[in-house]
């Protein structure tokens, strides 16, 4: 989103007023959680539409649920919806324009509900939980909305930017405000899916299935390794998207991650018992899933 922001201001004038994107995105802030959860990874492709000063808050709102539930089909009962804590204007959309009952609201605090990157556009977010069942929770009583395990998945991001943070720190209201939704393709993708985790998505577990074979180890023998099989499928996408977009290692900024994902699979190749270069194995495999991906 941060690249749109002279859109969103209106210094600059938007190729058009309503965008859809799907974003190649490396993030490595949760990296040592890859491969212990059922949901982080380290590259991820967001789908995301926008709207530069045309629709906003109601109609982002209503057209979220209406393709989670009517094009989607997700069941109705399985989903929740957190708004920003003050956002008294999503929580009136969400029950009375969507018809959401408000015990499936929760309402979050600043660091979960509101988007902002240092100065400049920003605003309150709604997000769409996704229930999977108990049986993929902690087994905790008070287990709810916003737990850390994995039984609830946020896929769908709701940000609705219509204030400019100045550079005092306080809020100004955009003159035209602004909608930048984000879903996650591989978390609704393991929705849809049905399956246990992102790792388990059918052109995901393609990846894993080759890790398994050149390490020659079954899958879901020893939660140890299980990790290390995880973050090496996980580390070998985020390297080769890298790569193929012109990044190097090197000793900063981009270059850098790319070394540090590099190491990362690498130790976790010693780990498993690979002593051998391994890398180009499961490259080749990961062209040939794009490249039949885009011919279907």
């Amino acid at each position: 989103m941060a690249p749109l922001k002279p859109y969103f201001t209106g210094q600059e004038i938007p190729p058009s007023k309503r965008v859809t994107t799907c974003q190649k995105c490396i993030r490595t802030g949760d990296i040592e959680r890859v491969g212990k959860t059922a949901r982080h990874g380290t590259f991820f492709e967001m789908l995301g539409n926008f709207s530069f000063g045309d629709y906003f808050k109601e109609e982002a709102t209503q057209w979220a649920w209406e393709f989670a539930t009517e094009v989607l089909k997700l069941p109705k009962d399985r989903l929740y919806v957190t708004i920003y804590e003050n956002d008294d204007e999503a929580f009136e959309i969400w029950t009375k324009k969507v018809g959401v009952p408000a015990d499936r609201i929760y309402r979050m605090g600043k660091e979960d509900n509101f988007w902002e990157i240092g100065q400049g556009p920003c605003g309150p977010c709604s997000e769409l939980y996704f229930d999977r069942g108990e049986d993929k929770g902690c087994g905790k009583p008070d287990c709810k909305v916003g737990c850390d395990c994995d039984r609830f998945i946020e896929f769908w991001n709701l940000v609705f930017t219509q204030f400019n943070k100045e550079e005092d720190g306080t809020y100004s209201k955009l003159e035209n405000p602004n909608i930048d939704t984000g879903m996650g393709l591989e978390r609704i993708a393991t929705i849809m899916q049905g399956v246990d985790s992102i790792f388990e998505v059918d052109t995901i577990k393609a990846i894993l299935d080759k890790v398994c074979e050149v390490a020659n180890y079954k899958y879901n023998s020893d939660d140890k390794k299980d990790v290390s099989i995880r973050v090496i499928t996980d580390h070998i996408r985020s390297v080769t998207f890298m790569v193929s977009d012109g990044i190097l290692p090197s000793n900063e900024g981009r270059g850098y991650v790319l070394r540090r994902l590099l190491r990362r699979a690498a130790r976790h190749g010693k780990l498993l018992g690979i002593n051998n270069a391994f890398y180009m194995k499961f490259v080749m495999l990961l062209l040939k899933i794009q490249r039949r991906l885009i011919l279907n």
